[in-house]
């Protein structure tokens, strides 16, 4: 009896025991499912019961000057899954029916529609015959919301700067990005709860957050010259000409507005994903090139700033310049422009006369050129609202050297954007003061109200009024009588520079591959715009700055005049300044170079700077006739034919001296005894000097004096 009573207290205790421990286990369970694990299950249970879907903000639109809209924000359908809402049993005839209409894989959709979250996107922005296929279905959990999508409305109409957004409307390149800030807005949410059955809980939590719009920008580009500069870049692209790629910039001097901005190749914003990344490519801002001599601008008025020339002085070209032991060679080395006047230095572009003042700047005072040309803005970025932007090459002030000096003084050596030179001109173009290029003109909201104006910014005066006044008219002259007779525009004094740079490459600069350029400003007395024109490696017979890029820019600043209602300032039959009796076919036309007794070599160079078409005929170590004959009028273009055979003498028995400048003993040799002239050699290499200098006439028979150094890099030639 007692032993029953005592396993009957074991038992007692025992099942107390476990009982508390039971009890402890289920506090300390409902203890850690509180206080741990509390917060991660109810956001679970939140997840579940409450669910958010987006509500797309709309991106602001993008116009140009005049309101035209270039960037719109347009509706679109895009396919959403609520898990939750999806049965068990119904997850594989969704997922096959969804892949298969909207063209994605089974098992990537059958994985987001399993997923157990509260929303997943299956296809962001679908066509609408797709959706309204889905949205017929009606599958219980499958939703069709509607989004904004990017549409540009003129296609690739200034592609390069307004670039383009991507699936989520986030900017992925050219103003979308640079101000998506501004643009984007700001996304909006619906929030409803939902029982276990997947049905809206009424009078449960319900909140709608509004999404905000973004801000529209409009930009000083005007989308009709972006027309005309873009209509002409195309036909370059199409012709024989077909270069690499070109780039035309248009802007307001006054104000620092762009107006136009135009790259090749380019691309469509709506279909960008067509593309390669190398047609994105803004080149008038991520690019740098060696100017050539269109930088001879910022030169000349540095060196008139000083007062270390006057369009009067005179300078004196043998066909080359000594610097040091290098030689630079002028473009038109075969026919030297002799005596001249510093105004014909730049109607001529001759390189010798700008490389003689470029050394003049820096005898004054060290430094004194890269000084002019950090005011101008080279070797900075000019900080306009566009992503890249290049800051340009210059050698470091301390490694400078004369020929350093020498070669940046004709545009070689140093490299700008098209952005730096169009805005450097431009400071020219004003009265000698650097705007600051700007291509966003204001930001509005919807109602039209003005956020944020943008107005013209001064950076710094470079040169006095009256020198940028002088170079103007300088210019003018270059236009009217130099190497820029192809900018000329009918009716209006327009002044301009032409450019021709051999492009640099591994081991020096590359044999046929230059950026033909043209840069100029109009009217010369009041200047309203300044275009440039720049070409890479055109093909073709014609290569020169002149012959390629002169008349684009011609054509975009014609229309542009007209359209902008710029009042011509002369009527046919009026006498323009510096033009022949005012006569359209006289400034258009080419003089043909004289190149009788003149290598094949050396001939075909001229004629192709000249901007005309080399044909040659015949064998021969010289050209002994040419078709149209020397210092003819003819069009830009024209084929000029070459017939080779040995040195024929002038009625006075003359013959022409040939330039020997880079070639060997032999070749020298060989040269003159063709030409029926005779040799006095000094040294060994190549030749750099030569007495009589290329081009003079002499008797048949005469001693050429000749000079020869060991061979060295020397420096690129120039073209005009």
């Amino acid at each position: 009896m007692q032993f029953t009573k005592l396993s009957m207290r074991r038992r007692t205790v025992l099942v107390f025991a476990m009982a508390s421990l039971c009890f402890f286990a289920v506090i300390f369970r409902l203890g850690w499912l509180q206080f741990v694990k509390g917060n991660e299950l109810q956001t679970k249970a939140e997840s579940l019961r409450i669910r958010e879907k987006p509500v797309a903000a709309s991106r602001g639109d993008i116009l140009d000057r005049n309101g035209n809209k270039l960037a719109v924000s347009i509706t679109a359908d895009s396919i959403a899954v609520s898990p939750p809402e999806i049965k068990a049993d119904e997850q594989e005839d969704v997922a096959k029916f969804l892949s298969e209409t909207l063209e994605l894989d089974y098992d990537t959709v059958l994985k987001r529609i399993s997923s157990g979250r509260s929303f997943e996107w299956i296809k962001r922005k679908v066509d609408f015959a797709t959706s309204e296929k889905i949205q017929e279905k009606d599958f219980k959990g499958v939703s069709i919301i509607q989004e904004t999508q990017r549409f540009y409305p003129e296609g690739q109409l200034a592609a390069n700067v307004l670039g383009f957004a991507g699936i989520d409307n986030q900017g992925l390149d050219g103003i979308e990005v640079s101000l998506d800030d501004i643009l984007k807005g700001k996304d909006g949410s619906t929030v409803a709860e939902y029982d276990a059955k997947s049905r809206q809980i009424p009078q449960a939590v319900h909140r709608y957050n509004s999404p905000v719009d973004g801000y529209n920008v409009s930009l000083t580009i005007d989308e009709t010259i972006q027309y005309f500069c873009e209509r002409e870049l195309d036909l370059l692209m199409a012709s024989e000409n077909k270069p690499k790629g070109a780039v035309a910039v248009v802007m307001r001097p006054k104000t620092g507005e762009i107006l136009a901005m135009a790259s090749r190749p380019t691309y469509d914003p709506n279909n960008y994903g067509q593309y390669e990344s190398v047609d994105f490519r803004n080149k008038a801002v991520v690019d740098s090139y060696e100017p050539g001599s269109t930088f001879k601008i910022l030169v000349s008025a540095a060196a008139m700033e000083e007062g270390l020339v006057t369009p009067e002085e005179r300078f004196y070209d043998p066909g080359y310049i000594k610097v040091g032991v290098e030689k630079i060679k002028c473009w038109r080395h075969y026919r030297p422009h002799g005596s001249q006047s510093f105004t014909e230095v730049v109607q001529n572009s001759c390189n010798p006369g700008f490389v003689e003042i470029g050394l003049r700047l820096e005898k004054k005072e060290k430094g004194l050129l890269y000084k002019y040309l950090r005011a101008f803005g080279i070797g900075s970025t000019t900080g306009i609202r566009l992503p890249g932007e290049a800051a340009g090459i210059m050698t470091k002030e301390e490694n400078l050297r004369d020929i350093n000096i020498a070669t940046i003084s004709i545009g070689q050596g140093i490299a700008v954007t098209p952005l730096q030179l169009v805005t450097a001109v431009s400071a020219v173009a004003n009265g000698g003061v650097l705007m600051a290029p700007q291509v966003v003109r204001e930001i509005t909201d919807d109602d039209g109200n003005v956020i944020t104006p943008f107005t013209p910014k001064e950076v710094r005066r470079v040169v006095s009024k009256q020198t940028a006044d002088t170079m103007c008219e300088i210019l003018e002259t270059v236009v009217s009588k130099g190497t820029g007779r192809t900018g000329y525009v009918e009716g209006y004094r327009v002044g301009g520079k032409t450019g021709t740079a051999q492009k640099a490459g591994k081991g020096g600069y590359q044999d046929g591959k230059y950026v033909a350029s043209f840069i100029g400003l109009a009217p010369v007395n009041n200047p309203e715009l300044v275009i440039l024109v720049a070409v890479d490696e055109p093909s073709g017979s014609a290569t020169g700055g002149g012959a390629v890029a002169g008349p684009i820019f011609q054509k975009i600043m014609e229309d542009s005049l007209h359209y902008l209602g710029i009042p011509a300032q002369h009527t046919e039959g009026d006498v323009l300044p510096g033009v022949d009796n005012g006569k359209e076919d006289t400034v258009k036309q080419i003089i043909v170079p004289d190149v009788v007794n003149l290598p094949q070599a050396d001939a075909e160079e001229a004629i192709r700077i000249a901007g005309l078409a080399p044909t040659v005929e015949g064998s021969g170590s010289v050209v002994v006739k040419q078709t149209p004959a020397g210092f003819s009028n003819v069009s830009l273009g024209t084929k000029v034919v070459l017939r080779l055979g040995d040195a024929v003498e002038g009625q006075d028995g003359s013959v022409t001296v040939p330039d020997l400048t880079g070639k060997r003993l032999h070749e020298a040799a060989d040269l003159l005894a063709a030409m029926g002239l005779t040799m006095q050699s000094e040294g060994s290499g190549l030749v750099t000097e030569q007495d009589p200098i290329p081009g003079t006439k002499v008797k048949s028979g005469t001693a050429v004096k000749i000079i020869f150094e060991e061979e060295n890099a020397g420096a690129a030639v120039v073209g005009p």
